[in-house]
């Protein structure tokens, strides 16, 4: 049977200013709506742009004829844009940890013992630590109880709308709340470029980097992000001990992206974002071939 729901609701905007309303009414498609649901359905079905925090309240389920048919939310896609850095043998992500070892397990020359001839294969052999090249931390990176990467969905890191918001370090190491607002980022892959990625691969990408602060983390949290990336050694002040921006996005489930690179080539907006893990049983974080599509 059809089902509606009425609800009141507060919008706030990141441009500032809020909307309000009371006994509001929407078709929904089945017996129940979960309050974020509600929230992504009635921004997209009053085209509303530069959403942050959303809330209901009054929420009340009951049977009535449908008005119209539900909001179509498909997306199209184009142009590919890698955003990894290449891995390779010796490579230090992140001092103090282990550069990864590539090598053969069965080299082709070996391989020609057991194959007729013209006939050979390399069997490659890689041993590393989870956070090596360009990688993606999910919730189990820092929680025990969190979900590992056996148990995120691929709709948490599969063509996500994302944004690009660009703070060079040349201006200021530390990303604010401030350089975040006046942006359209509900539900979306916030990809932040510093262009510390030129310094990828010296001795001066390990120190003293661009990061984002706590206020920052908590108000992509409120403003209920998909995914936050960044092209910069960690997402974290790493002169200091404590982690709050770790434990702000991965304790909301909101996943997070370190070391991108080529996000120059990206448009503001216009593109969605991939980053897809292998689907590893007690595993937080491991690389990914981040990549964007450009409309």
């Amino acid at each position: 049977m059809d089902k509606r729901v009425k609800f009141d609701f507060e919008i706030y905007f990141t441009n500032g200013g809020s909307l309000k309303g009371e006994d509001f009414r929407l078709d929904i498609a089945g017996e129940e709506i979960s309050d974020k649901e509600l929230a992504d359905y009635l921004v997209t079905d009053m085209r509303l742009l530069m959403v942050g925090r959303v809330e209901i309240s009054n929420k009340a389920i009951f049977t009535e004829t449908h008005k119209r048919k539900p909001v179509d939310l498909k997306t199209p896609n184009s142009l590919l844009i890698d955003l990894s850095h290449t891995i390779e043998h010796g490579l230090v992500t992140y001092k103090g940890l282990p550069a990864p070892i590539v090598c053969d397990y069965l080299s082709r020359e070996d391989s020609r013992k057991f194959y007729e001839v013209g006939t050979e294969f390399q069997i490659g052999k890689i041993e590393m630590v989870t956070n090596t090249g360009t990688y993606l931390d999910c919730p189990f990176h820092r929680f025990s109880d969190g979900k590992d990467l056996s148990e995120v969905g691929l709709e948490a890191f599969t063509d996500l709308e994302g944004i690009k918001i660009s703070v060079p370090f040349t201006q200021t190491l530390a990303v604010t709340k401030q350089h975040l607002e006046g942006f359209e980022i509900r539900n979306r892959a916030v990809l932040i470029q510093t262009d510390w990625s030129n310094h990828w691969n010296t001795e001066k990408y390990y120190e003293n980097h661009p990061y984002l602060t706590q206020e920052a983390a908590e108000y992509l949290r409120d403003c209920q992000v998909k995914l936050v990336g960044i092209d910069s050694h960690n997402i974290d002040n790493t002169q200091f001990n404590s982690r709050p921006v770790h434990t702000t996005l991965l304790g909301a489930e909101i996943l997070i992206v370190e070391h991108l690179c080529n996000l120059y080539l990206l448009p503001t907006v216009g593109f969605t974002f991939s980053a897809i893990p292998p689907k590893f049983k007690g595993v937080g974080t491991f690389p990914v071939r981040a990549m964007a599509k450009v409309k």
